[in-house]
């Protein structure tokens, strides 16, 4: 609006005043009819068409393009980056306040983008409106000094023409430089750092660019004929800020080298008798990594992993219900450059490679097209992935992949080992402090219960057996009030858990299938069941007297009719009597991952159950 108050104000002043002459339209107006064009307005005709093709042609046609291809794709990669920030979410690597921010920094990208493309629009706008008041001011002025003022073609010519050009002049360049900053601004590079901030870094922090400046300009003032002092002058302050941004540089590498330590008794030649500091306790969890992934875990080199792997254990250990225990990460000479071994009690469980300079693109499903790259598995649930370079981020979350970064992959890898071998995780000391910690709020229960009705390693027992079939353990209160209850009963850890898993029913259910009042499950044909109850009794909970034809026939039924539940998106719940239910849920555990078992009275009164698949004793569904 002031540019356009400005263009109306000198047009006016041009042509009720330009009959005059001279600076009859002003001082700046006059400076750049006289001085600039030289007072010719055929000259001054050819520097306005100069500038009119630059800044219309070149900068104003090249940023609009830009913006609007921007614009598209950042629409396009919304999606996947959304996905992105969804499973850093799941996987514990950020919380819920994060993710905002995550979301609506996105979001600002969008808005940023498309509120550029409308403003190369306007900027556009601008450099034909020039054009238009330029030829209006020519033809209007040469009708009033010819038609008004008694002024001949030439004369008229030559004091509105210079006028309107200069006039021209002045709106032409404050058009350029807002084209010129609106093209800056969308045709730098994606950073967290401000335009500012950018311009800094890349250009007065780099003494070689200094340099190499400084000399250009050295050789330019060395030149015949060329303005030699104002050159020399110029590179020698070039020059001496290239060599105080080096020597600053210099400094601060200085101070951040590490000190060296100081020599062991071993490497000084001493040797000193082997004491029971020697024998190195075993690592709970332990990451051991190649020495090509060691900027992971390097916080100076920018390493994310820690941070990462921090998120994991929080985001477990409330889901689990207890501590887990820290994540112990040294380097391995013995593995690949770019392989990483993830150890519980020292025994390795997961080991895969990623590569520290790319992204790891997962395909969820559904994508469209192919990316190129390093094809692979996605080490956390064995989906098929590909590594790309970084460039490749944007185009492979417009395609519909998951795209993550190697610290997220080994992080999330992590965290999906830990989840399924969290029994293992829990110890006597965890099992105390989770007492100990009940006992704030109910000492008197816990006073009863360790060691009075059971003891510790029976209550260990069964809070392993829950998180061994996925049961967290964070409501104490119920577990032990059971336990309780239970103890003067039995002391069998196996009896103990049905137990416990009764009292938990709502729980359970809630976790397998959410908040759906009608349960969806499979069931064994009651002769089946019967066969297998009797069996379990001559034979042991072991299972040991099964005939192994019924059970291959059996897990071929669980496999098909789990496979058909996943495709219909819901949960493989098999629902049996609750003297098999533990047998059928190891059994099940370890041949048909993905089936969880419940027995009948652990089932909610407030739950519909819906038979979906019933298999018979030939293992064929009915």
């Amino acid at each position: 609006l002031l540019r356009l108050a400005l263009n109306v104000a000198s047009t006016r002043v041009v042509l009720l005043e330009g009959h005059n002459g001279g600076d009859a339209a002003g001082k700046v107006i006059e400076a750049f009819g006289e001085f600039v064009i030289g007072g010719n307005y055929a000259v001054g005709l050819v520097v306005f068409a100069i500038l009119v093709i630059i800044n219309f042609a070149v900068v104003t046609k090249g940023a609009g393009r830009v913006s609007e291809v921007s614009a598209r794709f950042t629409l396009d990669a919304m999606p996947g980056k959304q996905m992105a920030i969804d499973a850093d979410l799941n996987s514990g690597l950020i919380d819920q306040a994060e993710a905002r921010t995550r979301r609506e920094e996105v979001g600002r990208e969008a808005d940023f983008y498309g509120a550029m493309d409308g403003a190369s629009k306007f900027v556009r706008g601008d450099a034909v409106a020039g054009i238009l008041i330029l030829i209006i001011n020519i033809v209007g002025g040469l009708a009033i000094g010819m038609g008004q003022h008694d002024l001949d073609l030439s004369t008229a010519m030559r004091f509105y023409a210079l006028l309107t050009i200069g006039d021209g002049l002045v709106a032409q360049l404050p058009s350029l430089l807002l084209s010129t900053s609106a093209a800056i601004l969308v045709t730098r590079v994606s950073s967290a750092e401000d335009l500012g901030s950018q311009v800094n870094s890349q250009l007065l922090n780099n003494p070689r660019a200094l340099a190499i400046t400084a000399v250009i300009l050295l050789l330019l003032g060395m030149i015949p004929g060329m303005p030699n002092l104002v050159f020399l002058l110029l590179g020698a302050a070039v020059g001496g800020l290239a060599y105080m941004v080096a020597k600053r540089g210099q400094e601060q590498k200085v101070e951040t080298q590490a000190v060296q330590p100081a020599s062991r008794p071993e490497e000084s030649g001493e040797v000193r008798e082997l004491t029971w500091q020697d024998v190195h306790p075993v690592d709970v969890i332990g990451l051991e990594v190649g020495y090509r992934l060691i900027p992971l875990v390097d916080r100076n080199q920018g390493g994310q992993l820690m941070t990462r792997i921090k998120g994991v254990r929080k985001k477990l250990s409330q889901e689990l219900g207890f501590l887990v225990q820290s994540v112990h990460i040294r380097d391995n000479l013995d593995l690949a450059p770019n392989a990483y071994r993830i150890t519980l009690n020292g025994v390795p469980v997961g080991e895969s490679e990623v590569f520290v300079d790319r992204d790891m693109a997962i395909n969820p499903g559904r994508v469209f097209g192919e990316l190129k790259g390093n094809v692979t598995k996605d080490p956390a649930f064995g989906l098929d992935a590909v590594w790309i370079d970084a460039a490749q981020r944007d185009q492979a979350q417009t395609m519909g992949y998951t795209v993550v970064d190697a610290s997220t992959v080994v992080a999330t890898h992590l965290s999906e080992l830990l989840q399924s071998h969290a029994h293992e995780l829990l110890g006597h000391d965890e099992v105390q402090q989770l007492l100990d910690n009940l006992a704030q709020v109910a000492p008197k229960l816990v006073e009863d219960l360790v060691p009075k009705l059971l003891p510790l390693a029976v209550v260990l027992r069964v809070l392993q057996n829950l998180l061994q079939e996925s049961v967290p353990i964070r409501d104490m209160r119920t577990i032990a009030e059971t336990l309780a209850e239970q103890a003067t009963k039995s002391q069998d850890a196996g009896t103990l858990t049905a137990s416990v898993r009764v009292a938990l029913a709502r729980s359970i259910v809630q976790q397998v299938v959410g908040p759906k009042g009608e349960i969806p499950v499979i069931v064994l044909e009651p002769g089946l069941e019967r066969l297998l109850q009797q069996t379990l009794v001559n034979a042991g909970e072991d299972g040991a007297g099964v005939e192994p034809g019924m059970l291959e026939q059996l897990q071929n039924a669980l496999q098909d009719t789990a496979k058909q539940q996943e495709l219909s998106g819901q949960e493989s719940v098999l629902l049996v009597a609750a003297a098999i239910r533990p047998w059928l849920a190891k059994f099940a555990r370890h041949s048909v991952p993905g089936v969880r078992v419940l027995s009948y009275n652990e089932i909610p009164d407030n739950r519909q159950i819906k038979v979906i698949s019933t298999i018979g004793r030939n293992a064929k569904e009915v």
